[in-house]
């Protein structure tokens, strides 16, 4: 009985190993914290509520998009009002509508609201992280 204990100890040892780096891969590269964007635990900007249900976007001192509600749908827009991509539902969309991505794709990048976390989605996509 003895013996059976030692030799599994390396296997228990090892899964646990496993599930400690794969908690740690798994994790979300951002994190809301209220208005606040945490990036490995250091703030890297901001999502404000400004107008109604709306929200802008700050890297350090600039912003850098927009989230706006319109209907049922949240629209992912940059600072020259072009939009980026499209939250509706569950489903994020390119601008033309076409589906993209699913919201669980951007929940993985990023933990917080919904509109937040596609939102940073599809500016990774463009690159304007």
């Amino acid at each position: 009985m003895v013996m059976v204990m030692k030799k599994s100890r390396p296997i228990v040892i090892c899964l646990l190993l496993l599930l400690v780096i794969t908690g740690i891969v798994l994790a979300a590269e951002f994190e809301c914290k209220g208005e606040r964007i945490e990036r490995n635990g250091s703030t890297w900007g901001y999502a404000k509520n400004y107008s109604g249900s709306d929200y802008r976007i700050e890297k350090g001192s600039y912003t850098i998009a927009f989230v706006k509600k319109q209907g049922s749908k949240w629209r992912i827009e940059d600072t020259a009002n072009h939009t980026l991509g499209w939250l509706n539902g569950s489903t994020i969309e390119k601008p033309n509508g076409s589906s993209w991505t699913s919201l669980s794709t951007a929940k993985s990048l990023c933990k917080g609201p919904d509109e937040i976390a596609a939102a940073l989605w599809v500016l990774k996509q463009h690159n304007k992280l």
